[in-house]
């Protein structure tokens, strides 16, 4: 039996329209909604990643604000910028486009000095505590895109095994807590995997739900999927052969009961749920939270 196609492309559509009538909400109220993004000309694909979220912005009636910087900007400079933004009242959800170049990093000084009302990333440290205690005012885009493609699918969490592989601080980690916690969007018993992990096909066999994570084409095959398991695919890999993601697709549709593509699986829903996170906090700093 071929697996159902979870379809973010689908999904993020529907979470689109929602973010859409709360800023017709705000706007009513004569309040508008603005996500900055500041773009350093370092890292080709960041371009689009960010041209993809300005057109998500327009999308759903939010204001969008693109700061570039030339590859040789300074650390004064740079800051100096994220600084202007905290401090203008009509932007609602500041990112900074990762990666960037040497003279910027560590990047954790970037994460930490973005206003933590304003992280629409939810990776400023304080967000991140919060998160690991259910408390935060965001999600992770990532994750949080994760976790309603499954709640919108119908895929339950409560009690399941959950295998992710991959432990990097932008998906795994965090999405690890975010299905282990005692909530109905989680509950779940997570078995984190990564490159030190003995016999991994032996962890992945187990699981009811399934997430690739780790950056590496072909990770997962069809003899390493429990039949009728649930496969998140989340990376997004470039070949010669195109954008493929960790998990072998054709092989492995055949074996689980649900998959994502890649494309059109767990990317659209980033996006989508960074226009969640950007709307409320527009509605916090609102007083409407």
């Amino acid at each position: 039996m071929t697996a159902t196609i979870i379809s973010g492309t689908e999904i993020a559509a529907e979470v689109r329209a929602e973010v859409a009538k709360r800023v017709e909400v705000l706007r009513a109220q004569g309040l508008s909604v603005k996500l900055a993004a500041i773009l350093v000309d370092f890292f080709e694909p960041s371009k689009i990643y960010v041209g993809a979220k300005e057109k998500a912005c327009a999308g759903v009636g939010m204001e969008s604000e693109r700061v570039d910087l030339p590859r040789d900007v300074s650390r004064e400079k740079y800051f100096a910028e994220i600084r202007r933004l905290n401090e203008d009242p009509s932007v609602n959800g500041i990112i900074a486009q990762l990666p960037v170049p040497d003279q910027l990093n560590p990047e954790l000084e970037i994460q930490k000095a973005i206003d933590p009302a304003k992280d629409a990333d939810c990776l400023h440290p304080l967000n991140t505590g919060l998160m690991m205690r259910g408390e935060a005012p965001f999600l992770p885009a990532t994750p949080y895109g994760i976790v309603e493609l499954l709640v919108r699918s119908g895929i339950s969490t409560q009690g399941a095994e959950v295998v992710v592989v991959g432990r990097g601080g932008l998906v795994g980690m965090p999405l690890s807590v975010m299905l282990a916690r005692k909530s109905d969007r989680g509950n779940a018993t997570v078995t984190i995997c990564h490159t030190a992990t003995k016999d991994l096909a032996g962890h992945t066999r187990r699981a009811d739900i399934l997430v690739a994570a780790a950056g590496r084409p072909g990770t997962i095959t069809a003899g390493m999927v429990k039949p009728g398991a649930t496969v998140i695919d989340v990376a997004v890999n470039r070949t010669d052969d195109g954008l493929v993601g960790d998990v072998a697709f054709d092989e492995v549709k055949e074996v689980a009961g649900a998959i994502t593509p890649v494309p059109g699986g767990v990317g659209p829903m980033t996006v989508a749920m960074l226009l969640v996170n950007t709307v409320t906090a527009a509605e916090a700093q609102a007083g409407l939270r």
